[in-house]
């Protein structure tokens, strides 16, 4: 029976999700009207979801696993679990008051608090005993004070410049820090295949988090470049024809890499090459 994964259908993670599936050797629907595509190569099935729909489906054994977001995990309630994290679409959920309220979390008890994620937030507000009054929105949160239907919102937050066009400032410590994630059923006993899919994701998400990084040095410099470069297990070393010096290959991330080449040059590093992973297994 063919491995089912429920993906996003529409926005941003929809494309995130099929370049990332792509990326580890999972064909996908070239039309975005499509709501399941086969693949036969690898013998998986990928139904195409509403983000907010598919840890129910995957919490209720439907199918296998799914690519969601954590805060929408957490807000459904469903009986399923974060496997992998994906290391996109990521933002913050967080609590905003009108500018100068001068709020903090403790103040909240009594407060009416707009949100479209009320099993987040009911949940995040019974773990610190703060007897708030939770509004539900499908949408348009930010209005919800203007217009007298709340006193705070919690909302996820990516740049606040639509907080900012309401007159509203977050305030407190971040509720969740969310991104997208590979989920599957609690307790349920995973599949060859799905096995095979999280091996391929986690080395599609280490690929894109680190790069190789080849250079010259000199031998009696190695130790010295080598602590620049200790790599993931440990760089690989190769003596050059020229006498006393040698080639050192390692994975660095990428993030750092700029200030890595400053590094490397300072200590006598020459000949430094940046090269991208495409896929890894480690």
């Amino acid at each position: 029976m063919a491995l089912r994964i429920a993906v996003p259908n529409k926005g941003s993670l929809s494309d995130s999700s099929a370049l990332m599936l792509k990326e580890a050797g999972y064909r996908q629907r070239n039309d975005p009207r499509d709501l399941t595509f086969f693949d036969p190569e690898n013998d998986v099935e990928f139904y195409y979801l509403r983000p907010r729909d598919i840890a129910i489906y995957v919490g209720s054994g439907e199918l296998e696993a799914g690519v969601t977001g954590r805060d929408l995990l957490i807000d459904s309630g469903a009986t399923a679990d974060e496997v992998l994290s994906l290391d996109f679409g990521k933002s913050t959920f967080r609590f905003a008051a009108p500018v100068g309220a001068n709020l903090t979390e403790p103040q909240l008890s009594g407060k009416r608090i707009a949100t479209a994620y009320p099993g987040l937030l009911d949940s995040y507000l019974a773990e610190r005993g703060i007897a708030a009054k939770v509004v539900r929105l499908d949408g348009a949160v930010e209005s919800s004070v203007r217009l007298g239907v709340a006193d705070v919102i919690a909302d996820v937050v990516s740049t606040g410049g639509t907080l900012r066009q309401a007159g509203l400032s977050i305030f407190g410590e971040p509720i969740l820090h969310s991104e997208a994630v590979l989920i599957e059923r609690k307790e349920s006993a995973r599949s060859v295949a799905l096995e095979t899919l999280i091996r391929r994701l986690q080395g599609v998400v280490i690929a894109r988090q680190y790069v190789l990084v080849d250079y010259d040095v000199e031998t009696s410099m190695l130790n010295a470049a080598c602590a620049v470069t200790p790599g993931i297990e440990s760089p690989t070393i190769s003596p050059l024809q020229k006498s006393g010096w040698s080639a050192v290959r390692a994975m660095v991330q990428r993030k750092e890499i700029n200030r890595i080449m400053d590094e490397l040059w300072e200590v006598g590093a020459r000949g430094i090459l940046v090269t991208d992973i495409h896929a890894c297994r480690l």
